[in-house]
């Protein structure tokens, strides 16, 4: 699941991160996201694996509701579950996999985390850096990236597909030791 905001406003803002990460991900397989219940959903197949791969349209802050209902619909347990993020605390591209933890502050893991009633759950948590004045916060996470930074986020979405990969083929304790940091 990739955390983002629906509509051309916020295609290209840090808060869309999430979004896309998964758009390279079924780009590479030539896979097409369909208008479903609560998001955009496709599926991809990897190897062994089938991965569905899921862009909430119930914006950020309600995220939780298309997360538990495609779970429930595709009978997916919170272990097999891989939220990608962005991450205010990390800088720029920077790769962090965590197998569960808290929000950190995150209104869209708050809301998966009281819909599933855990947070054990994955997340791979994507900087997005913190260049922003006390109380910009907002209008921080839902501004566009810099042409230099959409210069290194070529660069690092690979990577962070690749993690996504490793995460579904590996499990999260390799792909942790391979991407975190990274």
């Amino acid at each position: 699941m990739g955390l983002g905001n629906i509509g051309q406003e916020y295609a290209d803002t840090r808060h869309n991160i999430g979004f896309r990460v998964l758009d390279a991900l079924a780009g590479a397989s030539n896979a097409v996201f369909s208008d479903r219940r609560y998001g955009y959903i496709t599926e991809v197949r990897l190897k062994n694996q089938n991965l569905i791969l899921l862009k909430p349209s119930t914006y950020m802050n309600l995220s939780g509701n298309a997360v538990r209902y495609w779970m429930n619909e595709k009978k997916i347990s919170p272990e097999r579950l891989l939220i990608v993020v962005d991450d205010l605390a990390l800088p720029l591209g920077t790769l962090r996999m965590k197998a569960s933890g808290s929000e950190g502050g995150h209104n869209g893991l708050r809301s998966i985390t009281q819909q599933l009633a855990t947070q054990q759950y994955a997340r791979l948590r994507f900087g997005i850096g913190a260049d922003f004045d006390r109380g910009q916060q907002i209008d921080f996470v839902l501004s566009p990236f810099t042409p230099d930074e959409e210069a290194l986020l070529r660069e690092r979405i690979p990577v962070a597909v690749e993690a996504v990969k490793s995460f579904a083929l590996q499990g999260i304790d390799r792909t942790m030791n391979q991407y975190n940091g990274k």
